[in-house]
């Protein structure tokens, strides 16, 4: 089993501050009144070193326990901060599976950061090595095949945890055919998360 140990530098606490760091986001866009004091804490808080680090970062807004929203990069230059805030607008705003989230549903929505490790190529001979290596709920996958590409987080292996089932819909998500996996070599690539939820 692969763990890419960079991937895991946040303590739950910071993690906690990325996922307040969204919601302020996002409460600002809609001219939400957020105390001063509030808006001051966080900023405090948000200048430890460990937030000036360029990483991929995933937001993803549920709602009643399904997806409303979920936008995020593999690879960044930018710093982790900075992406959260972009990314917690682009998954409420920009989504093109949904409708822009409503200021009503802002106070219903559950916010997820993902903080990824650098996705790192896997190598297989065939679909059954390919099988072979993956491990469910831990890794992260990305599918490519010419400009045809898609990833999925780990998180998803909760819909799907069968490995064929998650394979088949990440290849039908980059537009190929949902066995693509199996009749041909696609370049796959895994990275793992750490993933952070607001306290309910």
């Amino acid at each position: 089993m692969q763990h890419h140990p960079e991937s895991q530098h946040l303590s739950p606490e910071q993690g906690r501050l990325l996922v307040k760091l969204a919601r302020q986001t996002l409460a600002e866009r809609f001219a939400k009144k957020i105390p001063q004091n509030d808006i001051d804490a966080l900023n405090i808080a948000l200048n430890d070193p460990c937030f000036q680090s360029a990483c991929g970062i995933f937001v993803t807004l549920t709602l009643n326990g399904q997806l409303r929203g979920c936008i995020g990069n593999l690879t960044s230059e930018e710093p982790i901060r900075t992406g959260v805030c972009r990314n917690a607008i682009n998954a409420a705003f920009h989504d093109p599976r949904f409708a822009p989230l409503s200021a009503a549903e802002l106070e219903q929505v559950e916010i997820e950061v993902s903080i990824l490790s650098e996705p790192r190529p896997l190598g297989y001979r065939d679909s059954a090595d390919l099988l072979m290596k993956l491990c469910p709920h831990v890794d992260g996958v990305i599918a490519r095949k010419g400009h045809a590409s898609a990833t999925f987080l780990p998180q998803v292996w909760e819909q799907l945890p069968q490995p064929q089932d998650f394979l088949s819909h990440l290849c039908m998500k980059a537009g190929l055919a949902a066995d693509a996996w199996e009749r041909s070599k696609l370049e796959i690539s895994t990275y793992q998360v750490q993933h952070f939820e607001e306290p309910t």
